[in-house]
């Protein structure tokens, strides 16, 4: 497996040979070089990183890999342990920190780690910055602290308290509403650190909570990325407990989906359309998504009077176009709420408050919801990259192919048709190639899926 170094993070699968996986040697090459960057961004006494983690069986090897790296370069680390990567971008700028490491591969197998790098702000590092980094990884010119000089570390394991209390404390969170509605959720944490955060969150705001796979021990029950086809045991435990909805998070609580009542789908791409719909509803302004998300946000932001545009993918692109618009909320299609209230970074927690306090004041099942919004359905699929295949020709000739269609090369390639949809891009986090279509019923955005990828390997010669 490639180690896959991206504005992502480093990335890569656990064990084997070093510079092709993630070993501990490129843990420590890649924790150094950030240290170093973060040291020369500017001169002081002291400096400071927020340093967490999810559940998953490497992690807690990989912390101390990480924040020891940081000692050595006389950085002083706060240690968050188990974590979420919101909590631990909220706690950069709380801890008046330099920057911030957590260390999860978000939605990937537990084979897969990584480092996630985050700024002062405790926002992802742009394409320049995550750049500078690898070209200090590579330069051999790092200069490590004297031993009267080294860091230290400093356990602080409240800062997922924190983060829920800021929440409850939000004039957007109307925790009486949501205690009056007596809800009933259950939980799918995929059993890491969701299992903590989600259901202390929701405790406080008296929901009632049936756990499913909880136990922050890494073991993943199902494959962690949130999607239909790997739910089928909460679909099932939904219906069985006679339950409001249920909430999804992958492992390091970035993103959030929704079972409803009946123990169907949501639609990980309508969780940002819903809450998108319940801040609107407040307060007129923007929104942003990415190339990949459904043309459903733009419905609902268009309904509410605001104006709505889409980025690249990824999280920090996301984000530059949402303060370049000062949209009040966006995300992303994969279940990711950005909030700016509470800071500029996919927060599952921020989420699930939101969505309970929208259902408990409009007193309608989750079902009904979804039925409010305009039904557009997603198909998402991929084709595995080997070395010899060119995916940038593959991409020019596709674009040529549909040069008659609305077509955009700001990520990939996307194909706007009048009355549906198709994205090609290539992976941050994989080696494969995406293949994402919307349209107004899913044979038909399956069909334009299947044509598309037949069309594809045809160019490709597979």
């Amino acid at each position: 497996m490639t180690l896959i170094k991206s504005i992502s993070g480093i990335r890569g699968t656990i064990g084997g040979n070093v510079g092709d996986n993630l070993t501990p040697i490129d843990a420590v090459k890649f924790a150094s070089a950030y240290g170093y960057w973060v040291k020369s961004q500017v001169e002081k006494d002291e400096y400071r990183v927020v340093v967490g983690r999810d559940a998953r069986i490497s992690g807690e090897m990989m912390q101390q890999l990480v924040m020891n790296t940081l000692v050595g370069l006389g950085i002083h680390v706060i240690d968050l342990g188990l974590s979420t990567t919101p909590t631990v971008e909220m706690a950069v700028p709380m801890e008046h920190a330099d920057g911030g490491i957590i260390l999860t591969a978000s939605h990937n197998p537990k084979q897969w780690n990584a480092l996630k790098l985050l700024n002062e702000k405790g926002e992802f590092l742009n394409g320049e910055e995550g750049a500078k980094i690898l070209e200090i990884a590579e330069s051999n010119t790092i200069e490590f602290a004297d031993v009267d000089d080294l860091g230290e570390i400093t356990v602080n394991d409240a800062y997922i308290d924190l983060h829920i209390d800021e929440i409850l404390d939000s004039k957007w969170v109307d925790v009486e509403a949501v205690k009056a509605a007596n809800f009933k959720v259950v939980v799918d944490a995929v059993n890491s650190t969701g299992g903590i955060a989600i259901p202390r969150l929701l405790e406080a705001m008296g929901v009632e909570v049936v756990k499913l796979y909880c136990e922050p021990n890494g073991q993943f029950p199902h494959n962690p990325e949130p999607l239909k086809e790997h739910l089928g045991d909460i679909c099932k435990l939904v219906v069985e407990e006679n339950a409001d909805f249920g909430i999804v998070v992958d492992p390091d609580v970035d993103r959030l989906a929704f079972i409803d009542e009946r123990g169907n789908m949501f639609g990980e791409e309508y969780t940002l359309v819903a809450v998108a719909d319940y801040i609107l509803g407040k307060e007129k302004g923007n929104t942003v998504s990415n190339l990949s998300s459904s043309r459903a946000l733009r419905d609902v932001t268009e309904k509410h009077g605001g104006t709505y545009q889409a980025s690249a993918v990824g999280e920090v692109n996301v984000v530059t176009l949402m303060k370049e618009t000062q949209a009040i909320i966006g995300g992303e299609g994969n279940g990711g709420i950005i909030f700016p209230e509470f800071h500029y970074g996919r927060d599952s927690l921020v989420g699930a408050a939101l969505f309970l306090t929208h259902l408990a004041e409009k007193k309608i099942t989750v079902s009904q919801l979804r039925e409010e919004y305009p039904a557009y359905f997603m198909s998402k699929n991929k084709i595995q990259l080997t070395p010899e295949l060119d995916v940038d020709a593959i991409l020019v000739e596709m674009e040529k192919k549909y040069a008659n269609e609305e077509v955009s090369t700001v990520d990939g390639v996307k194909i706007d048709f009048p009355n549906n949809w198709v994205h090609l891009r290539k992976s941050n986090t994989e080696p494969i190639i995406r293949i994402y279509t919307e349209a107004k019923s899913q044979q038909e955005a399956d069909d334009l899926a299947d044509k598309i990828m037949m069309e594809i390997k045809a160019i490709a010669g597979i």
